[in-house]
């Protein structure tokens, strides 16, 4: 019973928490900023959970619902599985490399050099990113996910400057080379597990 509790309270400080990083960026970054979570505790009650979203929807797309490829239907477990494991990892290793980033830019632009406070920023950015991940489940939509990482661009505009605490002069080029180093990530990190995982080209037809 105990344990049902805690795990109720989690699942609905999840929707909150996601619910208001996304209507309310700028009260929920306050909120955040008030209060230091250790990034494994942001990892496991939080992230994980976000990061099952494209996930899933990933695996369902290429491993159930299916695709078109030169107008023939194309579906296979062992491609989704693969799709969804992919996702996975892209938004687990993207968050921590991404916060690695915000860690060591910090000192440069007056900012907290807190490895906790780095990956609540990134890991609450990549909300959209997560939650955009929906647009997986059609294939059709896939372009769709662009819009949730544009906007934890945006999420990243608001946060910097309360989470990390930048001074007022030097949040603007903290967002700015934190925005490229996060873009940058993003791209290398799709790159590698996209050609590790054997996704890339015409590569991701071998369904076996």
């Amino acid at each position: 019973m105990h344990h049902f509790l805690i795990l109720k309270r989690t699942k609905m400080n999840l929707i909150e928490r996601v619910k208001n990083i996304l209507i309310a960026p700028k009260k929920e970054w306050a909120v955040i900023a008030a209060k230091e979570e250790d990034n494994v505790k942001v990892l496991t009650t939080y992230l994980i959970f976000l990061a099952l979203i494209p996930a899933i929807a990933a695996f369902l797309c290429w491993g159930v619902i299916g695709y078109k490829v030169f107008g023939i239907h194309v579906n296979s477990i062992p491609l989704g599985i693969r799709y969804g494991i992919m996702q996975f990892a892209n938004v687990i290793i993207g968050a921590y490399l991404t916060a690695g980033a915000f860690y060591l830019l910090a000192p440069n632009f007056g900012a907290e050099k807190n490895f906790n406070k780095a990956f609540q920023l990134a890991a609450y950015c990549y909300t959209a990113i997560c939650v955009s991940g929906l647009f997986y489940l059609y294939s059709p939509l896939h372009i769709l996910t662009f819009l949730g990482g544009l906007y934890s661009l945006y999420l990243l505009y608001i946060g910097v400057k309360p989470v990390m605490n930048a001074p007022e002069d030097k949040a603007k080029p903290y967002f700015w080379v934190s925005l490229l180093c996060m873009i940058v990530v993003m791209v290398i990190v799709t790159t590698v597990l996209t050609s590790l995982f054997g996704l890339n080209g015409l590569g991701s037809l071998n369904l076996n």
